[in-house]
């Protein structure tokens, strides 16, 4: 297993959600002769010297099963129900207790199927080069996840409350902002038809 200690960055994967208007499990969608999860956690620990940790919820056993990782955390959130800052705090809180020292984390989804390491590492980079404090990545006119929060942010982000996302930071916080380009980035999987336009035709909206 990587040495966490040395790892100043931290890459947690929210994949906690009961995937309501799929029907079934997200996480667990076949892709790319793996799965969504499993693809987000591959391109994740392709990184150098990052500690990968995965926010589970919604389906957590069935999950955990599929996940044979040991160079990954994996911890339960239970109050999955609340919303999205409830993952959000319990993975930094995770990750904060089991790396102390994190300078930075990145967020990610499970379903961003054209999420790659390349991502993540500019995210990185970008983050060294204007010192920001968040790097977040641009798609349709918009900013969101992959998003990097350096750790004046962490004590904001683990006061997240219900349905709050890293978004509110990013709006708050416009002017400590930097984005990395990530076109593919609007697609995700929320229904049983984006799923088959992912496997059909390539992902296209």
């Amino acid at each position: 297993m990587r040495d966490k200690f040395q790892n100043k960055t931290g890459i947690i994967i929210l994949a906690a959600g009961n995937s309501s208007r799929l029907g079934r499990p997200k996480q667990l969608l076949e892709y790319k002769e793996s799965t969504l999860l499993k693809n987000t956690i591959f391109e994740a620990l392709k990184v150098e010297n990052v500690f990968v940790l995965v926010v589970t919820g919604a389906n957590h056993e069935t999950i955990e099963k599929e996940l044979n990782f040991p160079e990954i955390r994996i911890c339960l959130n239970t109050d999955w129900q609340n919303g999205m800052s409830s993952s959000i705090v319990k993975g930094l809180s995770e990750l904060l207790n089991l790396n102390p020292d994190c300078e930075q984390c990145i967020f990610a989804v499970c379903d961003q199927p054209f999420v790659t390491s390349s991502i993540f590492e500019n995210l990185i980079k970008e983050h060294q080069i204007t010192q920001k404090g968040i790097v977040a990545s641009a798609y349709s006119e918009t900013l969101g996840t992959p998003v990097l929060f350096h750790k004046k942010y962490f004590k904001e982000l683990l006061d997240l409350q219900g349905q709050e996302g890293a978004k509110k930071l990013i709006k708050k916080y416009a002017e400590d902002i930097a984005s990395i380009s990530f076109e593919k980035g609007s697609i995700d999987i929320d229904t049983e038809e984006d799923y088959n336009k992912l496997i059909f035709k390539g992902g296209a909206k």
